[in-house]
């Protein structure tokens, strides 16, 4: 088995191929859409996988689960929102896609212009939900006072979303570095699908611990009083 890079091997891979200026931009939007490919991982396990996984949130937890769906859609349309924002906002510079435009090779700069502003367009739902729901509460959608609804947001957006925004990272990865990066199946280790697990055992066991109270054949360890 190969030896994986560390992320300082990874950045010096980035700025040796790329450059100070392009190549620490790249490394930011690489580690960004990295996080984003594996955070939306998480929910598509929990809450986008089967009906099966849903029925076993709502019975552990539904109030807990629905905070935590609520909580990551949102993270995610902002996520998205936040690295397709313009280059300045109040004159502050933000790591943006639409940066990496002035620095690539004028070959390139046709392609990736053309690139980013799929991507903007793409994602554009996504910012009308950060500044009229999310970041800011607009008076008259709050109090659904003849409010313009906002703009259909789904998992199959989020997912082409997505896909746009890493378009234009690996156009850039194989122009200057000949590879690609296939963001999607970038996992970690004991997330969600490990706490489905858990949650399975856990309630088919309280399932077996009611059972035998109901039918007198418990232990004194199941009328321990549990400390968590």
């Amino acid at each position: 088995m190969g030896r994986h890079s560390t992320a300082k091997e990874v950045e010096q891979n980035h700025l040796d191929a790329l450059g100070d200026d392009l190549g620490s931009l790249y490394h930011g939007l690489w580690n960004e859409v990295a996080q984003l490919y594996s955070k939306w991982d998480e929910y598509v396990e929990l809450f986008g996988t089967k009906p099966s996984r849903i029925k076993l949130l709502n019975d552990a937890a539904p109030l807990f689960f629905r905070t935590v769906q609520d909580s990551l859609w949102e993270s995610m349309l902002l996520h998205i929102s936040r690295l397709t924002d313009p280059p300045k906002s109040c004159g502050k510079a933000n790591l943006s896609i639409q940066r990496i435009l002035p620095l690539v090779s004028n070959e390139l700069k046709g392609t990736i212009s053309e690139q980013i502003n799929n991507a903007i367009s793409k994602t554009d739902f996504c910012r009308d939900w950060r500044n009229r729901k999310i970041a800011h509460k607009d008076l008259r959608l709050a109090l659904k006072r003849q409010a313009e609804p906002l703009k259909p947001a789904s998992r199959a957006k989020i997912k082409d979303a997505l896909g746009s925004i890493a378009t234009v990272l690996n156009t850039v990865s194989e122009h200057y570095m000949d590879a690609t990066i296939e963001f999607n199946v970038i996992k970690g280790s004991c997330g969600a699908e490990s706490l489905l697990y858990v949650l399975d055992d856990g309630l088919r066991a309280n399932a077996e611990l009611q059972k035998r109270i109901e039918t007198r054949t418990y232990t004194p360890e199941d009328l321990t009083h549990r400390n968590l």
